[in-house]
């Protein structure tokens, strides 16, 4: 099959990589990847979640990359100006990570260079190797218009409490970079003394942490615990503090049943001490320093690490008595996703964003049906999310981001004196409209959550601030954000919010979220268990439209479980499709036959005259072929890829292959009727191309490539038009066909039971009335009200020989039945035998019983066969 300039002439579709890229560079080259604002209709458009720019394509990617593409690709065929703005992220944490262990190869620490040199350094990463994700996921075939590429810390993107710190990366960290793990540790029992009260008078605590004592300004017990009623309202002694009070106190939100029902209350080093504290306005202490060691209010135990003081603390406490036990505990450890560390709850002067207003609008945009989340199961997540908000810690310990927009003046309390500006000139200004000429100012160290940066996306890469800007005036509010459901509210939800708060409209329309990609066993995929499938190598083994057809083969928000048998089929799909085009190629006329092809395009098969013109399997196959058109458009549009997937599958394999090209065989080789073998030809080449559109946005590398390997193709098929809907259709015709299939497939089963060669010719006699004949030596097949059939045995078997092999396989089939009945009559066998064995011989015995009732059956009806024609 000759495919010109698109690829390499090839015997059979492989999935080259070299093919592949020949029709990604094609593509790009013609510029079909931008959005033609000349185009009817009101434009398409999708912002791509930005991935790390350290990052390595893996599933979760290659399932965005892939959805978003078929989304783009269909809207781009349905005729709208389609636009998919590509990018990634600057990763704060990840990329400051690498590049300080590129740094420490060459024995340098990030404290060795100034703030402005290491900077450097981490843009000539970035140049080295930030490309390399954007190379991979254009493998995949993604259609973005990568002219528009942007990246977070872009010029143009630029412009624009409690926390959880993890010691070892000496920063704030956000929800999402902390991860809950089950680990088994230690609750420690310890002695709280009642201060004026008896030895006998102490209530005991339980906790994980026992260092954070040190941090302790209250004790809790709940109101109606009779136990500890008679303590509240006085004061306990914290241990190894020097005899430092605190109060006991009484709340509701002491929980009874953990451990003793008593509290402790250390707002420094836990969220929700720290939201009690804050509403009795208790004291906040902190006893930890920034890298997990303990500072001056541990006392003697300042400078120890947080886990050496665990340790030395215990075995104090043990000596003074006042260690009361430990036990095994298992609890919910957070931890950092990059680092790994335990997280530190700590109280620390942070940048915030209040939320709660912004979270209205949010909700108010839902309510009203602004944004629509497929599925809508997720709207009920959404809601208590942000009704339930906090207020968001923007401000991270880094030098690799978005600076925090304030400065400082030198001499001043930065907490009351500071300025907001875009940037060090204008704050500069600001500051000596304020403070004088001589005024000197710094700005904050610390930068932007990078999710902060991201919740810009939207609108920050069509142009904004700048509301005049050519992009934010046609493509802004976007159409669709696509993305996993595990980051609905990091990402998501904050992007809504954010939209609505400094642009005024909704940042998109729909949400739809795709599920988590798992192994064929429905476990997460993870390097400790070896089940990771990477999308490269996939892509490498079975090109990246199997691979594609395989991840968007799922249901929105619902898990996927990946295999490499999934794989293998939908390759093997691939090359049906690459077979099916070798026979529609051999079967049109040479292309400069130009009165040939000009008759073939004569038929009209979407006007009612010439579709009703048609012979019965030429009008059941197009009429089958419409009713698929409509049912694929229309999932399309309800972004039911699953069901996309699936349609177009079951119709190429089982209705067009399988049956309308083997009828056509005999249709295109009728020497004696040309116009039949026109018809066919026609026929098969409508089905073909307009197969090869629905299919394109799954598989758009094989899909274009037979496309151009059609003859007198005008336009590449990724901008073709997409097919019309509500074409004839003949649901008669449709149901006749399928009698004459069930009939085919009935005389098939007969043939396989009796064992006939394939290459075999028997006779059969087919009738269109409801007659039955009787006492005929031949078998019975009714395919549908109205048509049967009567196969006579002895064209298919020779009768004597065929109750020979019956009577010995009847005979050994008795022998295993009696045996397993033997067993089951056993005592022994049935009351000491583990019962899945028990139950598996029973399962057996029932299935030898109904293969011998059968057996018999057939060997009586042969028996009497050969009586009635002796």
């Amino acid at each position: 099959m000759t495919i010109g300039e698109w690829t390499e002439e090839s015997s059979e579709h492989d999935g080259s990589i070299r093919t592949e890229w020949s029709c990604s560079n094609k593509w790009e080259s013609q510029g079909y990847f931008k959005p033609h604002q000349e185009s009817a209709g009101e434009p398409f458009v999708i912002s791509m979640p930005p991935p790390n720019v350290t990052g390595a394509l893996h599933m979760g990617h290659a399932m965005f990359v892939t959805l978003e593409d078929i989304m783009v690709r269909y809207n781009r065929m349905k005729g709208r100006p389609t636009l998919w703005v590509p990018g990634t992220d600057h990763a704060g944490i990840a990329t400051q990570l690498v590049v300080e262990r590129m740094l420490a190869s060459e024995g340098i620490k990030r404290t060795d260079l100034s703030r402005e040199e290491f900077i450097s350094r981490v843009w000539e990463w970035k140049k080295k190797y930030g490309g390399a994700i954007t190379s991979q996921i254009r493998r995949l075939g993604a259609s973005c218009d990568w002219t528009r590429e942007h990246f977070t810390l872009d010029d143009q993107l630029s412009r624009s409490y409690m926390v959880n710190w993890s010691p070892k990366l000496q920063t704030a960290v956000s929800d999402l970079e902390v991860e809950y793990s089950e680990e088994v540790g230690t609750l420690y029992y310890i002695k709280y003394r009642v201060a004026g009260g008896t030895r006998s008078d102490f209530l005991t605590i339980a906790t994980t942490r026992p260092e954070t004592l040190f941090a302790d300004t209250a004790i809790a017990v709940h109101p109606e615990d009779d136990r500890y009623s008679i303590y509240v309202g006085k004061q306990a002694i914290v241990p190894m503090t020097f005899g430092r009070h605190v109060p006991i106190i009484s709340d509701r939100y002491v929980d009874e049943e953990f451990g003793t029902g008593v509290l402790k209350i250390s707002p420094g080093h836990d969220h929700n001490d720290y939201v009690l504290a804050r509403k009795l306005g208790l004291p906040i202490l902190n006893v930890m320093n920034k890298d997990g060691t303990l500072n001056e209010v541990a006392g003697l135990y300042c400078g120890l690490d947080r886990f050496e003081a665990r340790k030395k603390l215990w075995a104090d406490l043990e000596e003074a008595g006042l260690a009361v036990k430990k036990e095994p505990y298992t609890s919910r450890v957070p931890r950092s996703q990059r680092g790994g560390e335990v997280i530190e709850p700590l109280v620390s002067k942070q940048w915030f964003v209040v939320m709660e207003p912004m979270a209205e609008k949010g909700l108010t945009a839902l309510e009203k049906g602004d944004i629509s989340i497929i599925p809508e199961r997720f709207e009920k997540i959404y809601k208590h999310w942000l009704s339930n908000i906090k207020d968001w810690c923007i401000s991270r310990q880094l030098w690799w981001g978005h600076r925090i927009p304030v400065w400082y003046i030198e001499g001043k309390d930065c907490e009351e004196d500071y300025i907001v500006a875009r940037n060090a000139e204008k704050a500069l200004e600001k500051a000596r409209d304020k403070y004088g000429p001589n005024v000197e100012i710094y700005q904050d160290p610390d930068v932007l959550d990078t999710w902060f940066s991201s919740s810009l996306w939207p609108f920050s890469t069509l142009g904004w601030p700048n509301l005049s800007a050519d992009d934010f005036q046609h493509f802004y509010p976007t159409t669709v954000l696509e993305t996993g459901h595990d980051i609905l509210f990091f990402w998501v939800a904050r992007m809504v919010m954010m939209g609505v708060e400094l642009t005024g409209k909704v940042p998109f329309s729909y949400i739809y979220l795709h599920g988590l990609i798992r192994d064929s066993e429905g476990r997460k995929m993870s390097k400790t268990l070896g089940n990771v499938i990477d999308p490269i190598d996939s892509i490498k083994e079975y090109g990246a439209d199997a691979l594609r057809f395989t991840l968007a083969s799922g249901t929105s928000g619902q898990d996927l479980n990946m295999s490499f048998e999934r794989l293998t089929s939908n390759k093997a799909f691939t090359n049906k499709l690459w077979n099916a085009g070798k026979f529609v190629l051999q079967n049109l006329p040479s292309e400069s036959d130009y009165s040939d092809w000009q008759a073939l395009r004569g038929f009209k098969f979407n006007v009612e005259d010439t579709f009703n013109k048609l012979p019965l399997p030429e009008r059941w196959v197009v009429s089958k072929l419409h009713e698929l058109i409509d049912t694929v458009t229309s999932s399309y549009d309800r972004f039911f890829f699953g069901d996309v997937g699936r349609s177009i599958y079951d119709f190429f394999w089982s209705d067009f292959a399988d049956w309308y090209i083997e009828a056509s065989k005999t249709r295109v080789y009728n020497v004696e009727d040309p116009s039949v073998a026109a018809v066919s030809r026609a026929v098969l080449l409508y089905t073909f191309e307009t197969v090869l559109k629905l299919l394109h946005p799954f598989m758009p590398y094989v899909t274009e490539q037979l496309w151009q390997a059609l003859p007198h193709r005008e336009t590449a098929l990724i901008v073709s038009p997409w097919p019309n809907t509500s074409l004839p259709r003949d649901v008669k015709s449709i149901k006749s066909f399928e009698t004459l299939q069930s009939l085919t497939k009935a005389i098939r089963n007969v043939r396989a039971e009796y064992l006939v060669e394939p290459a075999k010719r028997i006779s059969a006699t087919v009738l269109a009335s409801p007659e039955v004949l009787h006492n005929i030596s031949s078998v019975h097949i009714v395919a549908g009200e109205g048509l049967e059939a009567y196969l006579p045995l002895a064209d298919m078997v020779d009768i004597a020989t065929e109750v020979q092999r019956l009577s010995k396989r009847l005979s050994k089939m008795q022998s295993e039945y009696d045996a397993l009945v033997a067993r089951l009559s056993s005592p022994q066998f049935v009351e000491k035998a583990p019962e899945d064995v028990v139950r598996g011989v029973r399962e057996k015995a029932v299935e030898a019983e109904e293969k011998i009732t059968l057996t018999k059956n057939r060997l009586r009806f042969l028996q009497s066969t050969v009586l009635v024609s002796e």
